[in-house]
């Protein structure tokens, strides 16, 4: 029974436990008050829940560390412990970092049209590779490439799961045994080291580099083409631009050059915008569109950038390169599933629905709501958070409402920024250092974690992309602030 193992019930003095004395696994599963959690989540999450309680418990005994427990607090522990092992390891968060695409956050969020059309495969049967008509199996590039093709003026387009795999795709479908030219400036790292030499490399190309980081000019790529070069391509610089002392070749001009020599010509966009940024007072983004008509015969974008969609990678151009490609045994390994095609289609349907509408457009899909979102709507929100965020803080920092900037995040015209307001926490007292990594650490142990960003010995809360306000406030009162003196 657990009460050889814990003070009995009307005892008042908690003794301190030995680790001789701490109840077993199995005494605790049995325990009385165990029981509903065992029946509302299972027994072998409570299991878990009770392993690690007493784990924790077991380790500060042997660290010598001061554990005085009675029946109440082992078993808040352990109820506390259940509660975190139901937390799901993917979670909603408020993205307040002033990065309205973060990678790390799940980039852009989906259109409802494309949330349930996504549901919908999730939970039928759908014709991901039948045709209905003839009765017989189907290609599941169908989905979405009469759209692609409709909003790009491509021949024919397919899809594979990110942008990043379309790269490696393209060019191992097109240039694998050959030399490909590409400016000394496009060899790029992003995110998750994923670096164009050594893409090139495992796509079995052999990498020309041409021009130099700031100046590559036509001459360059014209002189690096011989009888082994298998196409010419332009890498989207990502997450950086090269300002000043420049010179690159236009798309046009290695288009023609691509013609002339009888060799593709592929451009990776990467962002992948499918509409004008100016007609919503943001700066400009190539369109695939204007690659194919600039004279490029592959093209590939991402889907959950610009674009709004979910994770893909979009190829796009002629249709004897793109059914090359399709072929090649990379394909199948690189292919989306049911879920995202459906959500792919869904949100590429939104754009060809409303491609004439810009107001109708911003208003469905939430990317371009959050980018085209008025600072002075922003600056409201703020002012009426800034009472509630301030008393949850009390004298432990003050919070104020200060002008910043927002960038729009993922490579996305990198050297753009956004006019915006966010909430700025500065903590009180002599350890502002400390304070301020406690004071983030706090806000991410919301119930909806908050993800701020930290300049100059604050917590910055860029409010662009805030939506829920009134789930950001509700949670307000929860939050744990350490003492920090």
């Amino acid at each position: 029974m657990i009460s050889a193992f814990l003070p009995r019930a009307g005892e008042t003095a908690a003794d301190r436990l030995e680790l001789s004395t701490l109840p077993s696994v199995d005494a605790l599963l049995n325990h009385p008050e165990l029981q509903l959690s065992i029946a509302a989540h299972g027994r072998g999450l409570v299991k878990r829940a009770i392993q690690r309680s007493l784990a924790a418990v077991r380790n500060s005994l042997a660290a010598a560390q001061p554990v005085v427990l009675n029946r109440t607090d082992l078993m808040q522990r352990i109820t506390l412990q259940i509660d975190a092992e139901r937390l799901p390891a993917l979670r909603r968060v408020f993205n307040l970092t002033g990065t309205v695409i973060h990678t790390n956050l799940g980039r852009s969020p989906l259109p409802d049209v494309a949330i349930d059309a996504l549901v919908s495969a999730a939970r039928h049967p759908v014709t991901i590779e039948y045709d209905l008509d003839s009765g017989e199996r189907g290609e599941r590039d169908h989905l979405t490439e009469q759209l692609l093709c409709e909003l790009t003026g491509a021949e024919a387009a397919t899809v594979v799961n990110n942008n990043a795999a379309a790269v490696l795709l393209v060019l191992a479908a097109l240039g694998a045994g050959r030399e490909v030219p590409i400016s000394r400036g496009e060899l790029i790292e992003i995110g998750g080291s994923f670096r164009i030499p050594d893409i090139m490399a495992m796509a079995g190309c052999k990498l020309v580099e041409v021009g130099t980081t700031n100046r590559t000019h036509l001459k360059d790529y014209a002189q690096a083409i011989n009888e082994n070069t298998a196409m010419l391509a332009r890498i989207h610089a990502s997450n950086y631009a090269i300002v000043g002392f420049t010179a690159a070749a236009t798309e046009q001009e290695l288009g023609k050059l691509a013609a002339e020599k009888g060799l593709p010509f592929y451009v990776d966009l990467g962002s992948g915008a499918l509409v004008s940024f100016e007609r919503y007072g943001l700066p400009h983004e190539m369109l695939p569109q204007e690659s194919l008509r600039a004279g490029a015969t592959v093209v590939s974008i991402s889907g959950d950038k610009l674009l709004g969609g979910p994770q893909a990678g979009l190829i796009l151009g002629s249709r004897t390169l793109i059914e090359k490609i399709r072929r090649h045994p990379l394909k199948r390994a690189l292919r989306c599933d049911k879920l995202i095609m459906g959500a792919l289609e869904a949100t590429l349907r939104l754009y060809r629905d409303h491609i004439d509408d810009a107001q109708k457009l911003a208003e469905q899909l939430p990317l371009l709501r959050l980018l085209t979102r008025p600072a002075d709507a922003i600056h409201a929100a703020g002012a009426r958070l800034l009472g509630p965020v301030g008393g949850a803080f009390g004298t432990r920092a003050g919070v104020t409402l200060q002008a910043s900037r927002s960038q729009i995040g993922s490579g996305s015209l990198p050297i753009d920024r956004l006019d915006s307001w966010s909430l700025v926490i500065t903590p009180t007292g002599k350890r502002s250092g400390q304070a301020t990594a406690s004071i983030a650490a706090a806000l991410r142990q919301l119930p909806l974690p908050v993800i701020g960003r930290v300049k100059d010995g604050a917590i910055w809360l860029d409010l662009r992309t805030l939506s829920d306000e009134a789930a950001f406030a509700a949670q307000l009162h929860q939050l744990a602030l350490p003492a920090i003196a």
